[in-house]
């Protein structure tokens, strides 16, 4: 009978159970390497920029339109430091299509408004708009950076960075005492803090004359000396207020990471780090690190718009290969994280269908939100197709979706790119807090995503 049983019922195991103690130091040394980028990479701009850097040491250039491509070559292209695709050739040309990895690197965050600085009470704030979707009473009392560039009248471009070194001051969004709160706290949690009233505390001390508004002029001084800028040149910035939160270990035996930004950045190193490691492809594989995806993945970094249209054809080009052939025949893992269950959390969760820490690298069929509106619903072909890959390269995977069925839903770049006629999947690592200003993810959930990725870019 427990032959039958085995043989017949599916039945999961935590990944510890299922790798050997030898896999433990390459796992522990990919995670510190991850945490090193994600405590580095704070806004889109800084992912993007660390990436580039990380790809020219391993001897990747970037790509010029016309420039002939042989296998093995490695480029990227870069999308106005906001967005990312690199590349390396294969032996097959790209009529046998390519294999395609893409994840984005913004994250929810608050912007700056674009006149944001002003004073009441001799107290200066800036005012902000919250970029993504955000519980906004997690980000009041708690230390932020600044982040971002101001664009100059002269083209001069400055680079920002404001509180992520530890001798350097911090920013906080003020909240009422629970002493004078009884009204607040009547309040639903979605408007008990309201978005107009996210608005960063940013001085205290009046310049030292008899006009109005000194504490604003004091303040604007100091930035004056920090970046020789003035008020007018907020017009043309893009800052940013982040969590001033440190990468680090969590739990007793340090087997979970926490920190700003897992979403979706724990997936963008996945991709990197596979595509660094790929030898000698038979198809070519495309990495993609996009933006706006917490926005719909609009504008022209974003997944809809036709920047990696232009790249790919590029290369299809230069190899005398149509397009749409190239996306016809090609395989995308849409690597983006998901939730992952929570037992503090059951009333929300359908736990048989969820991913669930340790158990690895999480696939989802298709996202979206009730009747499956929003999504690409992957093909069974295709997910039996990763069930034989993973097998091959001992990937510890796990299909999920999105909590119970009419209790919310979201959105990843799967149906973008499915939308360009290739077969594509979601996959990635399981989250828990997905889009607080601290997220918690796995060790084991991170490793087994570079893995998978990098079977992938490796399947002949």
């Amino acid at each position: 009978m427990d032959d039958i049983r085995k043989e017949l019922f599916y039945e999961q195991k935590n990944g510890y159970d299922l790798i050997d103690a030898q896999e433990r130091p390459a796992l522990e040394g990919y995670c510190r390497d991850y945490m090193d980028f994600l405590n580095n990479s704070r806004t889109e701009r800084e992912a993007v920029n660390n990436a580039i850097a990380m790809a020219e040491a391993q001897g990747f250039v970037e790509y010029e339109p016309g420039m002939e491509l042989k296998p093995g070559m490695k480029i990227y292209r870069n999308n106005r430091g906001k967005a990312l695709m690199l590349a390396v050739i294969g032996k097959k040309d790209l009529g046998q299509g390519a294999v395609i990895a893409g994840a984005h690197v913004d994250a929810p965050r608050l912007d700056l408004k674009q006149i944001p600085m002003y004073e009441s009470d001799e107290m200066c704030f800036f005012r902000t708009h919250y970029y993504g979707g955000i519980k906004k009473y997690q980000w009041v009392t708690i230390p932020l950076e600044l982040h971002g560039v101001v664009a100059l009248k002269n083209g001069e471009v400055l680079e920002v960075s404001i509180g992520r070194e530890p001798d350097e001051p911090k920013f906080v969004i003020t909240d009422l005492l629970p002493h004078l709160a009884a009204d607040q706290m009547k309040k639903t949690m979605k408007d008990g803090i309201t978005g107009e009233g996210m608005q960063i505390l940013i001085g205290s001390v009046p310049y030292a004359d008899e006009g109005k508004d000194r504490v604003k002029l004091a303040v604007l001084s100091i930035l004056k000396d920090m970046y020789d800028i003035s008020e007018e040149d907020f017009l043309s910035a893009e800052l940013t207020a982040v969590p001033a939160y440190d990468v680090c270990e969590i739990g007793l035996d340090r087997s979970l990471i926490g920190g700003y930004g897992h979403d979706d950045r724990v997936c963008a190193y996945a991709e990197l780090k596979a595509i660094f490691d790929v030898e000698e492809p038979e198809r070519s594989c495309v990495c993609i690190l996009a933006d706006k995806e917490e926005t719909g993945s609009d504008g022209v970094s974003g997944m809809q718009s036709a920047a990696f249209d232009c790249f790919m054809e590029d290369l299809c080009q230069s190899q005398g290969v149509a397009l749409r052939r190239c996306y016809e025949k090609s395989f995308c893992l849409s690597a983006d994280v998901s939730n992952a269950y929570d037992p503090l959390y059951p009333e929300v969760s359908e736990k048989r269908s969820e991913a669930k820490i340790n158990y690895g690298m999480g696939i989802s069929k298709f996202t979206g939100a009730r009747g499956k509106s929003g999504t690409s619903d992957a093909s069974a072909e295709l997910v039996a197709y990763l069930r034989r890959l993973f097998a091959e390269k001992s990937v510890v995977w796990q299909l999920c979706e999105l909590g119970k069925v009419d209790q919310g839903g979201g959105g990843t770049i799967a149906m973008f790119m499915a939308n360009r006629n290739i077969d594509t999947i979601d996959a990635g690592v399981p989250v828990l807090s997905m889009h607080a200003p601290f997220e918690v993810v796995a060790k084991f959930d991170c490793y087994m995503t570079y893995k998978g990725v990098l079977a992938a870019y490796s399947d002949k």
